[in-house]
């Protein structure tokens, strides 16, 4: 008698309330084809990326790549036209999928809310499966809920009124423990969000006259979206839905991927919408590629960092530039504010700072921008209805003035801003406050006013790991050291024990965020992501 087949995914959590619906047979049976057919090329992606640090780190430069020379030479090809659901994309929401934030996303007033599996969501089962059963419900009507803590209902508005769902799953470098493969591997988390939610959605979105669109994060070279595109091209024909349904939006947040910008259009111009400018992973970025790379590398703290600096203009007109020649929109940066209940004059000058930086992408190009809070996409509306008009978008300007040169993207020295201390300790507060919420499972936290997320912590950890090796003296004459780091967060934990309270604090994942915020700074060997040791402490 033969032994029972082996089931194609092995699930390893305990189960969650409705859980069945989205962990069907066939949807899991889905999800281990997709498995078998692109982790291992996703794998081989991933060893293409320490190669390429490693040859950065010989370097110590970047330029565009004389492979590809005749793709971005080439006048004639474009992405394939954006469909009506996403014409008009002049502001965007972020957020977490969670069932309030759901309902307050879609029902905001933006054009486009990106559902987030990725930076602003801890990867716990429950945010994981709950995630997609939120967004199904939303799409079914059925997403309208009482919050059992306060009372307050929560309702969703027609479905003619509601922004148009763009998805971010992971990104490339993250497993799913909880699932596995019939080889007993982690199924990566990238096809884990996008399999399940494509699944469930894509057919349904198509009925609502929308599609299945999505975000894709930490993208690092044209290969990883060549992989993207042969995944959608496989998703569409094994579900029987029609080439070319799927749009994706490519994030460039990391600094291979801006030497990169044609290309990755280029391997997705079928299911191509746009670029997007990811200003803290970008920063991170640069850090992490050219952490041995000399005193000219070593960034001011991350708010000094501006749009407006010589190298983040560079990269900016660029994509503006590559996006309205390829047919593409080009999507501006995060609004990070939230604005304080208590504190008018804190808001009226954070208002001030997001207008005149949606202000500026408008004028720039762009055709819409992010921010992180339902109170700003009227400020950020106002900005592009200004520029804009009736008009959807403004492809039409192709900034054929940009001239960005290799050396352009990464010329830090052109800063005149420095480290500070107080920058180092903005650093260890943010990294510990953020990494312990999202021990406890989120991802989108509000810090001293602004919506932090895992970007936010990875240039914060960064910034404290680059400044310690560069020997940095701050202006107060202390040198950035790790004894100093140590201090400093040893002095946060005291100073939100005081805040919170005792119970609090011993209730929550304090002096684990602690440590492993030190660990991912001080160690001599530099994680390439906080989330991946964040993620052993996660799962157990």
């Amino acid at each position: 008698m033969s032994a029972p087949a082996s089931p194609p995914v092995v699930v390893d959590a305990e189960p969650l309330p409705r859980q069945e619906e989205v962990l069907t047979g066939p949807a899991l049976d889905f999800l281990a084809e997709l498995h078998r057919r692109f982790t291992p090329r996703r794998n081989e992606l991933l060893a293409r990326r320490a190669e390429r640090r490693a040859e950065i780190a010989r370097t110590g430069t970047l330029d565009f790549l004389p492979g590809t020379a005749e793709i971005r030479a080439d006048e004639s090809w474009r992405v394939a036209p954006a469909p009506p659901a996403l014409q008009d994309r002049r502001v965007e929401i972020t957020g977490p999928t969670d069932r309030k934030m759901t309902v307050n996303a879609l029902n905001s007033g933006a054009r486009v809310w990106l559902a987030d599996f990725e930076d602003a969501s801890s990867p716990t089962w429950e945010n994981v499966i709950l995630g997609q059963l939120n967004l199904t419900d939303a799409y079914a009507g059925r997403a309208d809920f009482t919050d059992a803590r306060t009372g307050k209902s929560y309702a969703l508005r027609p479905q003619e009124e509601l922004a148009t769902v763009v998805m971010r799953p992971r990104g490339w470098h993250l497993d799913e423990r909880h699932l596995k493969g019939a080889d007993g591997e982690p199924i990566p988390g990238a096809l884990v969000d996008f399999g399940l939610y494509f699944f469930h959605n894509a057919a349904r979105l198509l009925e609502l006259g929308k599609g299945p669109y999505f975000y894709l994060p930490k993208t690092e070279s044209h290969l990883e979206a060549r992989l993207w595109n042969d995944v959608f091209v496989f998703a569409q024909d094994q579900l029987g839905i029609p080439q070319g349904s799927v749009r994706a939006t490519v994030l460039i947040e990391t600094i291979t991927a801006a030497y990169e910008m044609e290309e990755i259009l280029y391997e997705l111009r079928d299911h191509a919408s746009g670029l997007n400018a990811g200003r803290w992973d970008y920063l991170f970025s640069i850090v992490k590629n050219f952490r041995d790379g000399g005193p000219e590398f070593v960034l001011p703290d991350r708010n000094l960092v501006t749009m407006t600096a010589p190298f983040m203009r560079a990269y900016t007109e660029l994509l503006v530039r590559t996006c309205h020649k390829r047919g593409a929109h080009a999507i501006g940066g995060m609004a990070a504010f939230i604005p304080s209940r208590k504190d008018a004059e804190v808001n009226k000058v954070a208002f001030e700072k997001v207008r005149a930086d949606k202000d500026r992408e408008a004028a720039d190009g762009f055709d819409g921008s992010w921010v992180a809070h339902p109170d700003l996409v009227p400020i950020a509306m106002e900005s592009f209805d200004k520029v804009l008009g009736d008009r959807p978008h403004q492809k039409d300007r192709l900034r054929e003035d940009v001239r960005v040169e290799a050396a352009d993207l990464i010329d830090i020295a052109s800063l005149d801003a420095k480290p500070t201390y107080a920058g180092l300790v903005n650093a260890v507060q943010v990294g510990i406050r953020y990494i312990e919420a999202w021990l406890r499972g989120l991802g989108a936290v509000a810090i001293f006013n602004l919506m932090e997320d895992a970007a936010t912590a990875e240039i914060s950890r960064s910034q404290i790991w680059q400044w310690i090796n560069a020997g940095v003296e701050f202006e107060n004459g202390e040198r950035a050291t790790p004894e100093l780091a140590r201090r400093l967060a040893a002095a946060e934990l005291e100073a939100v024990r005081a805040e919170i309270g005792d119970e609090a604090f011993t209730a929550g994942h304090w002096q684990e965020a602690h440590d492993l915020l030190l660990t991912v700074a001080l160690d001599e060997e530099y994680a390439d992501f906080l989330t991946l040791p964040a993620y052993r402490h996660l799962t157990g």
